[in-house]
């Protein structure tokens, strides 16, 4: 079984889509599920749900480990024309993960209490992000 989610995202940060991904699941029995994001700028993690701050905190980290292009430690870069967030981007993307696996178990995503699914965009500008889904 496959499937594809649809994120609209507004800017930086984590995007929860844990409810769309219990919905495709649901009552399917055992198995895998895989997600795999369809884009080079964003990326997907398994994050606590819990405390928003939380995902500003992580959204905080990797913005200070991989500044814009047009920081002064970020000089080195040549792809820059797509604006000083898009090269910043693609080296968040390419340091975290692009596809997750989840075990399911009676037709349930197997994630612990304070675990959901997020895309996490890395972009400034708002985006139509589509996140593949296949069920096995």
């Amino acid at each position: 079984m496959q499937t594809h989610f649809l994120i609209e995202t507004t800017g930086p940060g984590l995007y929860e889509f844990t409810d769309q991904v219990r919905a495709f699941v649901r009552g399917k029995g055992d198995g895998l599920l895989t997600l795999f994001v369809r884009h080079t700028s964003c990326s997907l993690a398994i994050q606590e749900n819990a405390d928003p701050e939380v995902r500003s905190d992580l959204t905080a980290f990797f913005d200070r480990l991989v500044p814009p292009s047009d920081h002064p430690a970020m000089a080195y870069l040549t792809h820059t024309y797509e604006g000083p967030d898009d090269m910043p981007a693609h080296i968040k993307a390419a340091l975290l993960p692009v596809s997750l696996s989840i075990p399911v178990m009676a037709g349930h995503p197997a994630l612990g209490t304070w675990q959901g699914v997020y895309l996490f965009e890395h972009r400034r500008r708002p985006h139509r992000r589509e996140v593949a889904g296949h069920f096995a």
